[in-house]
């Protein structure tokens, strides 16, 4: 219990801050102060992958928490890239693991090259008229460097600096525990033997 006789010996600081904290109503925070992020809201609170969310394109959010326990193939996607018919191998995975617990999840990006559509509209009509996608896709995101979605800023940092995305369609495999184990750079195909072989041990 703090009594007047303890203010009479409290620094001038102390009592400005005693004073505020009477005066302002509960739950309000100072000017200059910010509440705690949600969880998920940055890298550094995040204790797995289901800690984030991302907006949908089709508005909404995608919630990786919802899927806790499955293994989840992330991939920064773009529509006019060179390597973009490789959604035909990430639908293949899709519809080969899904009932196994596969979740696949499309990060459009505009990042690399300026290769994604501004609309999200036309991007989702895209790729699925083009590739037949049904599996999740975020609207369009940064995925590289500071400003980059807070997922794919803690993929980097669990897994390295050269798991950064130097292109359009690296993949991230995250594991049944929410853990990153694994990347792939653009070049390696969806359905490599060594994406293949990562997928299906986290399955087992």
């Amino acid at each position: 219990m703090v009594t007047p006789t303890h203010f009479r010996h409290m620094p001038v600081a102390a009592l400005i801050a005693v004073g505020l904290m009477v005066a302002m109503p509960a739950g309000a925070i100072p000017r200059g102060a910010s509440a705690a992020a949600p969880i998920g809201e940055t890298e550094g609170d995040a204790m797995s992958a289901y800690d984030f969310t991302l907006p949908a394109i089709d508005g909404g959010t995608i919630d990786l928490g919802a899927w806790a326990g499955r293994p989840i193939l992330v991939v920064n996607t773009a529509s006019l890239c060179g390597f973009t018919p490789q959604y035909e191998g990430l639908v293949s995975l899709w519809q080969r693991y899904r009932d196994q617990g596969l979740m696949v999840v499309g990060v459009p990006s505009g990042d690399f090259g300026g290769q994604e559509y501004d609309d999200a509209a036309r991007t989702r009509d895209f790729c699925t008229v083009t590739y037949g996608v049904d599996f999740p896709l975020a609207s369009k995101q940064v995925v590289r460097g500071d400003a980059a979605h807070p997922l794919f800023r803690w993929l980097v940092a669990s897994l390295g600096e050269d798991a950064q995305p130097r292109w359009n369609f690296h993949k991230y495999l995250i594991d049944g525990e929410g853990r990153a184990v694994a990347s792939w750079p653009s070049r390696v195909e969806p359905t490599a033997p060594e994406v293949v072989a990562a997928i299906e041990a986290t399955l087992r």
